[in-house]
Formats: structure tokens, C-alpha cells, sequence
């Protein structure tokens, strides 16, 4: 009886066995979660395009040192208000970019380079340029930084990857944007679901030579031949023609404007608009302040701001001066005669930045200002004034795409123009302090103007406990996370470039 049970038990565990080999494949092959080959890279691509929206490091760093945005508060709010180093801030483009942008890039990039012919050659080139903008505004931020060997974790199992020099960085920048850009073709499969252009090729291409008309920009003063060459091939590829061809990234109540989100919930009452901007604007009677701007006349709380009691008059707007701290700042908003540093004017965050705000990262108004200063240089043909009067009004025009509630009149546009033309003996600084103003709120990109040129021409931040000896931040410091797993290549970085801290200047600034 014992051997008859033992061979039942036997017949039984074979059956079972043949059984679920039979189906193991089936059983053990997941068909609910993406993996690279079933997902469309278009939707990496998008992923990346809407990720390429500015993290806040720009409100507490970028913004501060070009004295557009400030808050009197320390903790996790210490930045550019008091030129002090805080490692959870500085890692915040860092980390925004690599994990998101980059990784969704070389995700692309791998997986279409791994034909020997890709059959979606436009993704590919749209993907190129898309990194290349995300690599550009990173070396801005850090200086030396991981580039040849980013974005490969997943295609060659590179996890530590080494930081590339920034000069060779920007060199292979402008390689990639001029084959990227060249290589976009209408005969090729249209690349139509993607969230940017909606596949419209002469937007990518103007859009391209745009983006690598910005980086000759970014080389005037390090390598003036370089510049000069990279500026004219941008020039005479096409660039963008309107507003139309705007690199933006759309909000909605899904993909949440990061500035917009900050600024209307836990910061809503800590930040506030620098005077120095405030002033320049007042000044010239730009009709951008009455956009811009709002102030809760006689505020004494945070409770207190809310958009009914906000006054948009340009007569109201009092800017917040740099230099103080929340136990200092009080002082300052009684001898203004204010209520409170509640009074201090805000960037109008329910229209301008509210959450679903657009953020424009490469525009025709900057694209036009760059242009008149390369015309200045004798790069490129055409007339100063007049790229000076577009790239003016385009970001002017722009206001009507925050919200049409701050739209500005054509008639008050030409106006301004009128009231404050161009100065031909005084260009590069006209210039580049109005392009300070067309990248309001596109802190990287004025933080890298404001160092390559100078302009505008601002008293450094007097907050007694800096901890920069110079008059400015020169650059964001390296993550912890970096520090911490990544040493070896960081260590190299620093060895080259210069102490990790916010003083140290990056490569195309010396």
C-alpha cells in the first residue's frame, strides 16, 4: 500500500511539473508594465520636453543673484537672499534634469542608435536637441559636469559616470545642435504626437539654430572666434520668427508649473520682488510692471494677500530691497512706511505664476535681443534697433499668453519703444538689460547672462553673513548625492575646475 501511495505521489508532482512548464512563458511574461520595447519613445520624449521646466532652484538661487525674486526668509528658503550655500536648493536642477530629461534622452538615444538605420530619424534629432538644451542649462548652473557618459545607465550600465570639462562639453553642444538640427527632415516620418511642435519640422529647425544661436552667445568672452563662427551658422540656418516658434511648456492641472505651485502654496507669502526690478521697470514706464506685479496695499499677514485686495497700479508697487532677513526686514517695511514686509510687492502669482502659468525656456523676444548685440559685434546682418524693437515687444506680447486679464496694448508697446529708444552709443547695455528683463523667470538663463555680460549693472547683495568673498554667486555647488557616491569623478571635476562652492566660475565666465 506504502508503494502504491508513493508512486501516486510521484505520477501527481510530474504532472504538475509538465504542466506549468508548458505555460511558463505565458505565466512569467508581464503584459501589464512598459518596458523600453513596448513603450513609444515619443512619450519619453514628451516626458522629457515637459520636465525641461525649470525646478525652483531658480526662485531661491538664479532669480536672487539677478535680483528679480527674493524672500527675507532663511531655512529651507536660504539661497541667493543672503549668498549662502544650501545643498538641498543647489541639487534641485541637478537632480530634476538627470533623472527626468537625461535619463528619458539617452533612453531614446540608445534605443534608436542601436539601429543601424533608424526608421524614426526624426525622433532621434528632436531628442538630440531637447538633451542638448537640458546639458546646456546644467553646465551653466555647475560648470564641469557628467555629459559623454550621462544618460547611459540603462543602455551601457554606466552608473558613476565621469564630468567632462565644460569647454569640451559646450564644443560637442554645438556639434550635436548643428547635425540635430541639420538632420530634421520633412520627408522623413512625422513625429506628430510629440507635445513641443507637434511635429512641425520648421519650428524644430528654427527653434535648433536658436538654441545654438544662445550657445555662441554664451562663448563671447572666452572664445570671441568660436562665438562668432556658431552665431553666424545659427543666423544663416533660421531662427525663430515669432512667438509662434517659442520653445513653452504648457501647464495644466496635471503637469503643474513648479514656480506657480511654490508660489501659491506653502511660499505663497515668503517671496517678493526685488526693488532693483521693480525700479527699472517704474522707471521707463514699462507696461510690464502693471503685468508682472501685484501688492497687497496695507497687508500686515499672509492671510491678508489675497487677489482682492491686490493693486496692479504701477504706483503702488514698492520692490523689496536685497540684504535683509526675516528679523531685519521689518525695520526696512516701517521706514518705507509700509505695514509689513507683507506689503513689499510679489510677482502676481494668481496670473503670472499661477500653476497652470506657461514657462518659456528659449524664446523669439531673447532669440531677437541676442541678435542685436551679435549685430553690434558685426556677426550678422541686419539693423540693431530693429532686433532691439522685436525682441521688446515679443516680450511684451507675451503677457497676453499668462493671461489675457494682462495683456499689453500695441499702442502702450510702440509707446514705450518711443519713450525709450534705442541708444546705439549705449547698445550692450540697453541690450542685455532688457534681456534681462525678456528671461523673467527664466533664471537660468538670465543668471548666465548676467555673468557672461554684466548687465545689468546692479549693487551686490550686502547681507553681512555671505558666504562668497565676491560680489556675486558665480555657480550652484554639487549635490550631496554626488558627493556622496560619485566622489571620485566629482573630486576630478573640483581638481580642475575650482573649490565646490558658490564663487568658483565656470569655464566660459573666467
Amino acid at each position: 500500500m506504502k508503494n502504491i501511495w508513493n508512486r501516486f505521489l510521484t505520477l501527481t508532482f510530474l504532472f504538475v511539473v509538465i504542466s506549468c512548464d508548458k505555460n511558463f512563458d505565458e505565466i512569467n511574461t508581464n503584459t501589464v508594465d512598459p518596458t523600453s520595447d513596448s513603450v513609444d519613445p515619443i512619450f519619453l520624449l514628451n516626458n522629457a520636453i515637459i520636465n525641461t521646466s525649470f525646478s525652483n532652484a531658480q526662485l531661491i538661487y538664479d532669480m536672487g543673484v539677478v535680483q528679480q525674486i527674493i524672500s527675507p526668509n532663511s531655512g529651507v528658503l536660504t539661497g541667493a537672499n543672503y549668498n549662502q550655500d544650501n545643498r538641498d536648493v543647489t541639487d534641485d536642477h541637478w537632480v530634476k534634469y538627470y533623472e527626468n530629461v537625461i535619463k528619458n534622452t539617452g533612453d531614446i538615444i540608445g534605443q534608436l542608435q542601436a539601429e543601424d538605420a533608424p526608421d524614426r530619424p526624426n525622433l532621434l534629432h528632436m531628442t538630440r536637441l531637447v538633451q542638448a538644451l537640458a546639458f546646456m542649462i546644467l553646465t551653466d548652473e555647475y560648470g564641469d559636469i557628467p555629459y559623454s557618459e550621462a544618460g547611459k545607465g540603462i543602455t551601457e550600465q554606466i552608473v558613476l559616470p565621469i564630468y567632462d570639462t565644460q569647454e569640451a562639453i559646450y564644443t560637442d553642444l554645438i556639434k550635436e545642435v548643428k547635425e540635430a538640427t541639420s538632420g530634421l527632415s520633412e520627408s522623413a516620418p512625422a513625429e506628430n504626437g510629440e507635445v513641443l511642435y507637434s511635429g512641425d519640422i520648421a519650428k524644430w529647425k528654427r527653434f535648433g539654430n536658436s538654441l545654438l544661436l544662445r550657445l555662441g552667445m554664451h562663448l563671447t568672452e572666452v572664445n570671441p572666434a568660436l562665438a562668432e563662427q556658431t552665431v553666424t551658422d545659427a543666423f544663416n540656418g533660421g531662427i525663430m520668427q515669432s512667438n509662434d516658434d517659442n520653445y513653452v511648456v504648457r501647464h495644466d492641472s496635471n503637469f503643474t508649473n513648479n514656480a506657480g505651485s511654490l508660489l501659491n502654496s506653502t511660499e505663497a507669502n515668503n517671496f517678493y520682488m526685488v526693488d532693483t526690478f521693480v525700479d527699472f521697470l517704474s522707471d521707463s514706464n514699462d507696461p510690464r510692471l502693471m503685468s508682472l506685479a501685484l501688492r497687497f496695499v496695507g497687508a500686515t499677514s499672509g492671510p491678508e494677500q489675497v487677489i482682492e485686495a491686490g493693486s496692479k497700479d504701477p504706483a503702488d508697487q514698492v520692490g523689496m530691497p536685497m540684504g535683509f532677513d526675516n528679523g531685519t526686514i521689518g525695520a526696512v517695511a516701517d521706514n518705507s512706511g509700509l505695514a509689513s514686509f507683507y506689503d513689499f510687492t510679489q510677482v502676481d502669482r494668481f496670473r503670472i505664476a499661477k500653476q497652470t502659468a506657461p514657462m518659456y525656456i528659449v524664446t523669439h523676444s531673447q532669440t531677437q535681443l541676442l541678435l542685436a548685440e551679435a549685430t553690434v559685434r558685426g556677426w550678422v546682418a541686419g539693423n540693431a534697433e530693429d532686433y532691439y524693437n522685436e525682441g521688446v515687444s515679443a516680450h511684451m506680447q507675451l503677457m497676453a499668453e499668462y493671461d489675457e486679464s494682462v495683456a499689453i496694448p500695441s499702442e502702450d508697446i510702440q509707446a514705450y519703444l518711443t519713450e525709450n529708444p534705442y541708444d546705439a552709443t549705449n547698445a550692450m547695455e540697453q541690450i542685455n538689460t532688457q534681456y534681462w528683463v525678456s528671461c523673467f523667470l527664466n533664471g537660468p538663463e538670465a543668471f548666465a547672462n548676467f555673468r557672461r555680460t554684466g548687465f545689468p549693472d546692479i549693487e551686490s547683495n550686502p547681507y553681512p553673513a555671505q558666504d562668497i568673498s565676491a560680489d556675486f554667486i558665480n555657480r550652484l555647488t554639487y549635490p550631496n548625492s554626488e558627493v556622496a557616491t560619485n566622489s571620485e569623478n566629482l573630486n576630478a571635476a573640483v581638481s580642475r575646475m575650482g573649490a565646490d562652492n558658490l564663487e568658483t566660475e565656470v569655464w566660459w565666465d573666467q
